[in-house]
């Protein structure tokens, strides 16, 4: 598992410009219980700025087939080690289906096949990663908002938590399951969508088959992989660490807007 470094450490680079701090300074730093702070504070401007100063359906840049990238890495987990995940790949995923629930009117189920036949969205964009990497894909897949709309969302929906095939980190309590949440502005943004589609090919294991989340206005911690679930909630305040998600229990922030 590669281990991201913290993006409170990665705000104080773009903060500070490109070596003004040493590693081991912005370490100190964010250990400052002021400048964490001042960072989280920091944090709610910048989702306030971009929920302000840009239309909640401005899109992402998106790119010419010719800029895809040849090489497009694949980070965190690569292959999910539950046998249930060993059992679906080997039946390519035609056992698979998609939970959808919580505070929703109609709730069910998908399999793959049934949300290959619904609307669906391709785009080329570039896939930013909080360690400070790049690449740019074409992915293919169904309009959150769709799915979203046909379960009917009941009065008090806020959030869409994303649940996980995969433990990121091996814990008895069962928290290293990932997962990730958006609110509802990032999940009817006509790019978010759910891809089962990269360069033209299924979704490869790598890259989270057979579904993955794509937000395009966010960094990659958010574009949860191996899709299971989708939970719409209140809060998200109950689940796992309380924070939102995987990475932002063990210090991410939650709004990684980009």
């Amino acid at each position: 598992m590669t281990r991201l470094p913290s993006r409170r450490n990665f705000l104080m680079g773009l903060a500070s410009g490109a070596g003004a701090f040493a590693l081991s300074g912005c370490d100190r730093l964010a250990e400052d219980t002021g400048v964490d702070a001042v960072l989280r504070h920091t944090e709610k401007l910048t989702l306030a700025s971009q929920r302000v100063l840009v239309s909640r359906k401005a899109l992402a840049r998106e790119y010419a087939e010719a800029d895809i990238s040849p090489v497009f890495r694949a980070n965190g987990t690569q292959m999910p080690d539950s046998t249930e995940y060993a059992r679906l790949l080997e039946g390519e995923f035609k056992d698979w289906r998609l939970q959808v629930d919580g505070l929703v009117r109609r709730p069910g189920s998908l399999s793959l096949a049934e949300l290959k036949r619904l609307p669906s969205r391709t785009q080329i964009t570039r896939h930013d990663c909080v360690e400070g990497w790049s690449a740019i894909g074409k992915w293919e897949g169904v309009p959150l908002a769709y799915v979203l709309d046909a379960a009917g969302l009941k009065p008090g929906a806020r959030y869409v938590v994303l649940h996980c095939a995969d433990d990121l980190e091996k814990a008895l309590d069962g928290s290293g399951r990932y997962y990730e949440s958006i609110d509802l502005i990032d999940a009817y943004h006509p790019q978010t969508i759910l891809a089962y589609g990269m360069n033209g090919e299924n979704l490869p294991v790598a890259h989270g088959a057979p579904l993955r989340l794509r937000v395009e206005r966010q960094l990659g911690y958010k574009h949860a992989k191996y899709l299971m679930r989708i939970e719409v909630v209140d809060s998200y305040g109950a689940l796992y660490g309380g924070k939102g998600g995987f990475w932002e229990d063990r210090g991410y922030e939650w709004y990684a807007g980009i």
